[in-house]
């Protein structure tokens, strides 16, 4: 049974949706980053959410493939440690928001915006523009038609709150995205899979938005 559960080293956790296949394998050691490696049943292809580090680890979490794009949800170091190598190992299209792709030192070869959808084989995800954590960090939602939502948030949306920001102008900004375009417009049963630890529900987290707010984090 899937649980969002994953340990550093450890074996993926494989979810099995009618259209996709979704395997997360937490990679980088102390630093717990997930790694989601996504693959359309229909036809194969895969998309990597996050190529974080340890490489080779990501690479055995694909299967046949082919794998066609790595989406990067931000800018940060620790989300883009094993990019570089993965693309060498497999020709994939590199996908980034526009606004924090330049700080990303490996090219981004689709620069992407709010609402701009990216697809491998059948399947299709929605791009989420979250600013706060850094100026253009992304979530990317599948609105599966046989089932409630998917939603990966990197380091926007944890269990417990929103992600680190470093003023409260950003924190005001990330807060106020978070609520606008996740909670205000998905169903409490939308699963969560975040950039570090273990997967939520927009659900579990609603009833805690006021609590965030007023804490400032």
């Amino acid at each position: 049974m899937y649980t969002g559960h994953v340990s550093p080293g450890g074996p993926p956790a494989v979810r099995e949706l009618p259209a996709l296949v979704i395997n997360k394998v937490s990679v980088g050691g102390s630093w717990d980053n997930n790694a989601y490696v996504l693959r359309c049943r229909d036809t194969g292809e895969e998309l990597l959410i996050d190529a974080a580090a340890e490489p080779e680890r990501i690479l055995t979490t694909c299967g046949e493939g082919p794998l066609v794009r790595i989406v990067t949800t931000h800018r940060h170091r620790d989300h883009w440690g094993a990019l570089a190598d993965v693309v060498q190992a497999t020709g994939a299209a590199t996908v980034a928001h526009a606004d924090d792709a330049p700080a990303i030192p490996v090219p981004t070869t689709e620069q992407v915006h709010d609402g701009d959808r990216v697809r491998f084989g059948e399947v299709e995800l929605e791009v989420i523009h979250l600013v706060g954590h850094t100026p253009g960090s992304i979530a990317l939602l599948y609105d599966d038609p046989a089932g409630a939502p998917h939603l990966w948030t990197g380091d926007s949306l944890f269990p417990g709150g929103v992600g680190k920001t470093t003023s409260p102008e950003s924190f005001a900004s990330l807060i106020g995205d978070v609520e606008s375009k996740l909670f205000g417009r998905l169903p409490d049963e939308t699963w969560v899979y975040p950039g570090h630890g273990d997967d939520t529900a927009l659900g579990h987290e609603r009833p805690h938005l006021e609590e965030w707010r007023a804490r400032g984090w």
